[in-house]
């Protein structure tokens, strides 16, 4: 076998899973994520089932970024006996006990001493690094191995790995790219591709497809805002606790701010005659909320327009029109209410995909109802109720879809906003790979379905064709 080598123990049969080992020689390996998979296929208890592999030898663990699909399966890590560092990037250092301890707290154990025992333990484990700053994880002789994390634009301290290796007098540099984002996120600063790589590993979530424009984006929101006040209507918003929350409480107060400026210019011509100053953004997520709480902590790691906005006094995560549910017997009564009045509002609440959590109560009480309206703003996994409810969007009748067990039509309006993913498209994934000063080699790419590795692939080996550039991509 030669050195170093790769093995993948997941995200290689869908766009969940991530998890990666590079093998530095016959007994040394880094273990690039330890992810969840996650959707309609994946068995009950998945995150408990054995890994799989060993973990001797296996010299740290690097996280790229904190989403369950990436670090889920870290529990089943620890107790097979890892017990080495942790690397990731130091908001990453902080956002990974908040989004480990409600993983462990719906699937292992809600008992407070215990929780409290296995978050100290991680915490032990975990080393912040800084971003673009090369850090030793490997020194011996006839070994050296560094790592140094980028910037990745997906979520706050999302990055990219870089891993340089030097056997004996060959040098070798790996990246594993992670999750890349979009280009235009609102509140990161922006993917720069790698400056070299030997072996590239490219996540493909969206490699058969482009993303609208931002813009097109912000006004078809307006434009459903204006519908939910219209109708006296509900816009439910499924989403992710981490990362997707954020861009949308982001662009949300713009969008009041701006509309405000309007309403109080009496003479303009724009003025709008809908009252939006009453609408209430409810944030129905206890775990949303903590996460948000920490992106407004690390604001340093905004992009400058971002900063810019703090700077005039604009809170984007505190504006007095956002709400805030934490109690299960408080959140009861918000959809009561919101079900049985004519209040028009917009409700974010998790999870992202239907499949669980304060969500599912929502749509239980007003899928029914032709005045609400569900807006998807991320992947839907095949066979999910998401997935199932984005389906019915545009089509003839209604559709039935099963939340726990009971039928439900949905009568409800069904939109999905596009541009609003946190992954690059297709361009952006071509321009991560062949962009940098010296384009790897060979390009492995993982974390898609068949048909979007297959369409990337294409269009990699094009790109390179042209710029006369002989490209290995292969699929794994």
């Amino acid at each position: 076998m030669e050195f170093p080598s790769l093995s993948h123990h997941g995200g290689t049969r869908g766009v969940t899973g991530s998890c990666h080992q590079l093998h530095l020689d016959p007994s040394s390996s880094l273990l690039i994520d330890c992810g969840l998979e996650q959707g309609a296929d994946t068995a009950p208890g998945a995150e408990s089932v054995p890994l799989g592999f060993g973990v001797q030898g296996i010299e740290a663990l690097i996280i790229t970024h904190v989403h369950l699909d990436h670090v889920g399966r870290i529990p089943v890590l620890l107790a097979a006996g890892f017990r080495g560092p942790i690397l990731c990037s130091e908001p990453s250092a902080r956002l990974l006990p908040l989004v480990l301890e409600d993983a462990y707290r719906l699937s292992i154990s809600s008992e407070p001493a215990r929780v409290a025992r296995y978050i100290d333990f991680i915490r032990d484990l975990i080393v912040p690094l800084p971003f673009e700053q090369w850090h030793a994880v490997v020194e011996r002789p006839g070994l050296s191995c560094r790592i140094r994390l980028q910037r990745a634009g997906h979520l706050l301290g999302s990055a990219y790995v870089e891993c340089d290796m030097q056997h004996a007098k060959a040098n070798s540099r790996y990246v594993f790219s992670g999750d890349l984002g979009a280009c235009g996120n609102p509140l990161l600063r922006p993917l720069q591709p790698p400056e070299r790589a030997d072996v590239l590993v490219l996540e493909s979530t969206y490699g058969d497809r482009l993303h609208a424009q931002a813009g097109d984006r912000r006004q078809r929101l307006e434009d459903a805002i204006d519908r939910a006040l219209a109708d006296k209507g509900t816009i439910l918003i499924p989403a992710f606790s981490l990362g997707r929350t954020q861009e949308l409480l982001y662009e949300l107060e713009d969008i009041l701010h701006r509309k405000s400026l309007l309403t109080a210019s009496a003479s303009s011509p724009e003025a709008d005659p809908l009252d939006w100053s009453q609408l209430p953004i409810i944030l129905d997520s206890p775990l949303a909320q903590r996460i948000t709480g920490v992106y407004r902590e690390l604001h340093d790691y905004w992009n400058t327009q971002a900063r810019a906005r703090l700077a005039e006094g604009r809170d984007p995560f505190g504006f007095s029109q956002l709400i805030s549910v934490d109690t299960h017997a408080r959140h009861q009564q918000v959809v009561n209410y919101l079900k049985s009045t004519g209040r028009p509002a917009i409700v974010i609440a998790g999870n992202g995909m239907c499949s669980g959590g304060r969500i599912v109560n929502y749509l239980k009480g007003m899928l029914g109802d032709p005045r609400h309206e569900v807006i998807f703003v991320g992947y839907q996994a095949k066979g999910t109720p998401g997935a199932v409810i984005q389906a019915s969007e545009g089509a003839e009748g209604f559709v039935q879809i099963d939340l726990d067990g009971r039928m439900y039509q949905v009568r409800a309006k069904v939109m999905t906003l596009a541009g609003c993913s946190g992954h690059a498209d297709q361009d952006g994934l071509v321009r991560f790979a062949l962009g940098g000063h010296q384009p790897p080699a060979k390009v492995l790419l993982v974390h898609g379905e068949e048909a979007a590795k297959q369409a990337l692939q294409g269009a990699l080996r094009r790109q390179a064709g042209w710029a006369g550039r002989d490209l290995q991509v292969s699929i794994a």
